[in-house]
């Protein structure tokens, strides 16, 4: 959990904005270590946002949160170089 903690933090320090393919993974990982799988209802209508990322999550579904977390943290990692 530390080093999940940690990582979180070093996402904020990025020196540069990842690509929005990569900030949806970060944030898939992210929920998926915090929450579990995705619920509730796809977002609707034109909140393209809130689809991409709720779709992002779901395509992880199933995915054991220690495995998301360890993702994340090597993720993270990866974009410091």
């Amino acid at each position: 959990q530390a080093a999940f903690d940690e990582a979180v933090k070093r996402s904020k320090q990025l020196s540069s904005k990842p690509d929005n393919n990569t900030l949806l993974s970060l944030y898939s990982y992210f929920k998926q270590a915090s929450e579990g799988d995705v619920k509730g209802d796809r977002p609707g209508g034109f909140d393209f946002k809130g689809n991409a990322k709720w779709d992002a999550w779901n395509k992880i579904k199933g995915l054991s949160q220690d495995d998301a977390a360890t993702k994340y943290i090597n993720l993270v990692n990866e974009l410091h170089g």
